[in-house]
């Protein structure tokens, strides 16, 4: 059954489809001013797969995976030109593997993260080459 909720001043703010009073499938929410924050699919009221995120203005902030209802795998984050920060591999909500920052779209450093706790940086591609295997930014 499609599902809508309002602001208290009659503005929009979510819908999609529920079933069994939890959210399933495809969801839009958005902010007060009407512009739409989040958009993405649940499963059994969590969120589940790809979801975007956009400030209030209708840019995006970020995007990226979540199995039931945590983020994981590989994130982007954007900056205020629409350009990505920074992309981080996510485990349970927190980042778990590599985060790769940016400065205007050029790689700038790699960082390694375990559970959420930064265990080292590189600022050159050699030396995050020799100590890490290229095929672990894949997953």
């Amino acid at each position: 059954m499609y599902h809508r909720n309002y602001y208290e001043n009659g503005q929009l703010k979510e819908e999609g489809w529920k079933e069994n009073q939890l959210k399933e499938d495809y969801w839009k929410h958005y902010f007060p001013n009407g512009n739409l924050q989040a958009n993405g699919h649940y499963k059994m009221g969590l969120m589940d797969g790809y979801w975007y995120f956009m400030d209030e203005h209708g840019h995006l902030e970020m995007e990226g995976h979540f199995k039931n209802g945590q983020k994981v795998k590989w994130w982007l984050f954007y900056d205020e030109n629409g350009k990505i920060n920074h992309k981080c591999q996510l485990k349970n909500g927190v980042k778990n593997g590599y985060c790769l920052k940016y400065t205007d779209e050029a790689l700038k450093s790699a960082e390694k993260y375990k559970n959420g706790k930064k265990i080292k940086e590189w600022f050159s591609f050699g030396s995050f080459k020799k100590e890490n295997k290229l095929s672990d930014l894949k997953s």
